[in-house]
């Protein structure tokens, strides 16, 4: 049976296009479909962009290549840097975003994160600076392994750095130049430092702990931790002999430099007053034939066929320069005592500053001088070392040196400062006598009643016992028991022994039979036969302890911290 015709119609209508409802809901679906296109496409173009990125800084630092390796690592003879030299304590605004170079101890180095390193340069004395180093985007100037090199570097290492000045977000407490801070470019070893100091920096710009000097052979004590100079509070102290044994941190103290600084001013200003008064400056031999004032602490030493001694004083060559024509000379130098005493007053050798000068009316002539060049001394160390001593005081606490008022210096007999004694003194010298030395008890506390009575810290005391006094000072024509020599004082404690000398070759004799010492022995035949040989003027002088007026002064405990290198009974070294 054959199918029915199909109606046009229906055909037609069967093949009309969708509804209108039909239709928005297509359009609809392809916009999200082209939306999350475009989403998708702009998901992979970011990424492409972060690949890209990517490969780009490591093509730029070559992988695990250091495009940093010119700027640091250990100097040699070709290293190079073009910057300006400028020392810290020179540094200013003027220097602001500039670069500059420096030479410096590393007084301390940390690494915060992987990418920046602060170090602690030091100069000379406490004068620190803080560097910081950053590493570049780029890997250069500054890379990574720059950065860790950097706050890898041992303590106490010398370096020589690049760096541009810049102002620190706030000032840097544990630094001098605290204003400022160096950002480092380039940073290169020159010498380093041990894996563990001996003697930290903290512990060698402490108070010394015990002056006890032992075994300087002795193996080396156990080492302290490595702290920065501002935590200095948490360091130990260490002993006498740690210092010593360890000369090089010892000496980087800026205490230790700043006590350096004050001795060598002494030495200058001692000069300076001298030569204004028309002193002339020699030089005393320190080998001799025999000993210097016939005594028996003097150090012998084998001489060719013959025995020679170090001198303990350059007092006949002082005394022969007079003879010799000159009316005024002095001279510094070395002085040598060979006393077995272990104290921290004494030592076997120590730097003498001696003068001598022609009398004209008064051996008082001489004490003046003496003590023109004392204040001299004094005043210059206020005006001069006010930075030194504040420092110094800082870490070894004084009192002010007090001085007397101009025309009201303080002068006593040896007797007037006995009777003190024994009238306002402590019950132990109530009893003290005119003829004998004073012990050094005795000088320290009537240095506390000078202080106390007079408001001053330096006076001198005259006329001392004939027995008190060597064989060459001339006995006081008015009364034969005391002598015209004196001694000045510091604190209490004696820094300058001196008097009047005997010109006359037959009083000289006479004395010398007096004192039990042969007028013909060694030595002092030759000393008398300078007076034969010539007339010889009146004349006097003294001789002062460097050592001890630097250390009076400071009243530091020991002069042993005033000598560059100290010589006791214990120790030759370093």
């Amino acid at each position: 049976m054959s199918e029915p015709p199909v109606d046009p119609a229906a055909q037609a209508a069967g093949s009309a296009p969708p509804a209108e409802g039909e239709a928005a809901q297509s359009k609809k679906g392809a916009k999200k479909a082209e939306a999350k296109a475009k989403k998708e496409a702009e998901k992979a173009r970011k990424a492409a962009e972060r690949e890209a990125a990517a490969a780009a800084q490591k093509a730029a630092s070559g992988g695990n290549e250091d495009l940093a390796k010119e700027n640091y690592g250990a100097i040699t003879p070709t290293t190079k840097v073009d910057a300006d030299k400028v020392q810290l304590k020179k540094l200013g605004d003027e220097h602001l975003g500039k670069t500059i170079k420096l030479r410096a101890w590393i007084q301390n180095a940390r690494m915060q994160g992987a990418k920046m390193a602060f170090v602690e340069l030091r100069e000379e004395r406490n004068w620190s600076v803080q560097g910081v180093m950053a590493a570049s985007p780029e890997g250069k100037p500054v890379s990574k392994q720059m950065v860790k090199w950097v706050g890898a570097l041992r303590l106490e290492s010398f370096v020589l750095v690049e760096a541009t000045v810049q102002k620190p977000l706030e000032p840097v407490k544990s630094c001098r130049v605290s204003g400022y801070e160096l950002h480092l470019t380039k940073c290169y070893l020159i010498a380093s430092g041990p894996e563990v100091l001996p003697l930290g920096l903290n512990a060698a710009n402490r108070a010394i702990a015990s002056f006890e000097d032992e075994d300087p052979n002795a193996p080396p004590t156990e080492a302290v931790e490595n702290l920065s100079v501002a935590d200095a509070a948490a360091a130990p102290s260490a002993s006498l002999s740690t210092h010593l044994n360890n000369p090089a941190m010892h000496k980087r103290a800026p205490v230790q430099q700043a006590i350096a600084d004050v001795r060598m001013t002494v030495r200058k200003l001692f000069a300076e007053y001298l030569d204004s008064k028309d002193f002339v400056q020699f030089e005393a031999p320190c080998l001799i034939g025999a000993a210097s004032e016939g005594g028996a602490n003097v150090f012998s030493l084998p001489y060719f066929e013959k025995q020679a001694f170090l001198a303990q004083s350059p007092q006949f060559y002082k005394q022969i320069e007079i003879a010799g024509g000159r009316k005024r000379v002095y001279c510094i130098g070395p002085v040598f005592r060979a006393e077995n005493s272990n104290t921290p007053r004494h030592m076997t050798e120590f730097t003498g500053l001696d003068l001598e000068m022609e009398i004209e009316d008064s051996y008082h002539e001489v004490i003046d001088m003496i003590e023109g060049v004392m204040l001299y001394i004094f005043r210059g160390i206020q005006t001069r070392c006010k930075e030194q001593v504040e420092l110094i005081r800082s870490i070894y606490p004084s009192d002010e040196f007090l001085l007397p008022e101009d025309g009201k210096e303080v002068r006593l007999t040896f007797a007037e400062g006995q009777k003190l004694l024994r009238e306002e003194g402590p019950e132990e010298f109530r009893h003290v006598s005119d003829d004998e030395d004073m012990s050094t008890p005795q000088e320290k506390a009537l240095g506390a009643l000078v202080r106390k009575k007079f408001g001053t810290d330096f006076y001198v005391l005259d006329k001392f016992p004939e027995g008190a006094r060597p064989f060459y000072t001339i006995e006081d024509p008015a009364d034969p028991r005391v002598t015209n020599a004196y001694d000045f004082f510091m604190r209490g404690q004696e820094i300058l022994s001196g008097g009047q000398r005997i010109h006359v070759p037959e009083l000289l004799e006479a004395r010398l039979r007096k004192k039990g010492i042969d007028p013909a022995g060694p030595g002092i035949r030759e000393y008398v036969d300078v007076f034969r040989s010539a007339g010889v003027p009146p004349h006097g002088g003294g001789g002062i302890g460097l050592d001890r007026v630097v250390a009076w002064y400071l009243n530091l405990p020991s002069v042993h911290l005033t000598s560059y290198y100290p010589r006791t009974p214990k120790r030759l070294t370093p």
